[in-house]
């Protein structure tokens, strides 16, 4: 029998370490303390601790333990599906854990578990460096690891969890570890991969990169070239160097229409980028076009501001092993028949260094080259969600005859953990192992990617 959250109890101990910085809803500070980018209601956690280091965390995780509290971590917040927050719950607050240092003679950069991409590439501006990230510069770099960490150079440098050396880690009993090559070797193949399910991040050491400019911007077509552009994409997508990743889809456009983009982000040789740019140019007539050579961390700034904290967010995701005339026919049908002036869809494009990794290395279950459909719902507080939820949903299952199994696990529903179980591949089994190594009684279960396991590795219904 599972015992009941002692709140009070849990409030005494946390208070002791803690005084002002745990928050109960009680506090004037905690709607923002438990305000995410999604602002679609969410669930309302009992307490807040606003942690500063890791033996605070570990704090936390031993309280939330012996008071059976759920238990749930924040940094960037930008988790779609709201998960940071858990209903009656412990929230670990990381977004004090923000520090950034880089060692110049090695290349290596500790990211605290709380930091932004957005703070990361600040503090590796001023020497040319970079790690990789998405598109979004708000989304908190652990977070967006853990799971995988599609973006822009993906292709160059891998994924963000291709890059990561190291990490410190809370046990769920409260314990804390080293993770790298020489240190908990399974917990570290588990964690680049696994998401957020083996234990609780504090610190992680990355590999940097010189980079001092990518070719980099945004073309948009009018929506009466999608078809001709998006095949053309799929074309230029097939053979890409390394040194070419490319971004894909529709945004919201200046009347409300949605209008077809391709991101460019060339990382090599000039002269070879401007070609490569001039071919996707010559895909239709660009209304606009901001391509231009800038620091990495400026060509983000392009996105900014694209998805509003606070609207309404639903996400389906699709993996495609390619756009083809099937997969243009269902995008642009999608575009045409978008419910919301403010929704989006996304190709995220995997290939190069990403694809050479070996599938049985890190826990990422899928290593071919392939696109990553991102299906953004979106739409404003108050208004009905009905039809918003349902574009999403025709447009996800559209989708399915073309697509792969499974799904990227950062962006699947808490619901669809059949396609989880599709999404890690042969690495189901191992994963399942050990996250019952290292979190035997569920303690981090606000991440449903891993549904509970047997002892054969195999879900079991609950």
């Amino acid at each position: 029998m599972t015992s009941a959250p002692d709140v009070p109890h849990a409030a005494d101990l946390l208070r002791e370490v803690l005084g002002h910085r745990l928050l109960t809803p009680a506090d004037a500070g905690f709607p923002d303390a438990v305000r995410l980018w999604n602002g679609a209601p969410g669930a309302t956690p009992a307490l807040v601790a606003r942690v500063r280091d890791a033996d605070e965390v570990a704090l936390a995780v031993r309280v939330a333990r012996r008071c059976h509290l759920p238990l749930s971590a924040r940094a960037g917040g930008h988790d779609w599906a709201g998960r940071a927050l858990r209903e009656g719950g412990l929230v670990v607050d990381l977004t004090a854990l923000r520090r950034v240092d880089l060692d110049p003679g090695t290349g290596v950069v500790t990211v605290g578990g709380g930091a932004t991409a957005a703070d990361v590439l600040a503090a590796l501006r001023p020497y040319d460096r970079v790690v990789p990230t998405g598109v979004v510069r708000a989304v908190g770099m652990a977070g967006l690891t853990l799971a995988g960490g599609y973006g822009p150079l993906c292709g160059r440098f891998g994924l963000a969890l291709d890059n990561l050396l190291g990490a410190e880690v809370v046990l769920a009993d409260g314990r804390r570890v080293t993770a790298d090559p020489h240190h908990e070797r399974e917990l570290y193949w588990a964690l680049r991969g696994g998401g957020g399910k083996l234990g609780m991040v504090t610190a992680l050491r990355y590999r940097t990169h010189r980079l001092t400019t990518v070719l980099a911007g945004m073309l948009l077509f009018p929506p009466g070239q999608a078809g001709a552009v998006l095949r053309g994409y799929g074309a230029t997508v097939r053979d890409a160097p390394d040194e070419l990743t490319v971004m894909a889809g529709f945004l919201p456009g200046p009347a409300g229409e949605p209008v077809v983009f391709l991101a460019p982000f060339h990382t090599g040789d000039p002269a070879a980028g401007e070609a490569a740019v001039d071919r996707l140019r010559a895909l239709g007539t660009p209304l606009v076009d901001q391509v231009a050579p800038l620091a990495y961390e400026d060509a983000l700034r392009l996105f900014d501001g694209g998805m509003a904290d606070g609207n309404h967010y639903l996400l389906r995701t699709r993996w495609l092993a390619r756009v083809d005339e099937p997969v243009v026919a269902v995008l642009t049908a999608a575009a045409a028949a978008v419910s919301s002036p403010w929704s989006a869809i996304a190709l995220h494009h995997f290939h190069g260094a990403a694809a050479r990794v070996g599938l049985a290395e890190t826990a990422f279950g899928l290593r071919g080259d392939h696109l990553l459909a991102e299906i953004i719902a979106v739409w404003t507080p108050g208004d009905d969600p009905a039809p918003h939820r349902a574009w999403a949903e025709r447009t996800s299952g559209a989708l399915a005859p073309h697509a792969l199994p499974g799904g990227y696990p950062n962006l699947l529903a808490p619901e669809e953990t059949d396609r989880v179980r599709l999404a890690y591949g042969p690495n189901w089994d191992r994963l399942c192992r050990a996250t019952r190594r290292y979190d035997p009684h569920r303690v981090f279960s606000a991440v449903p990617t891993l549904p509970p396991a047997s002892h054969d590795g195999h879900p079991v219904d609950r």
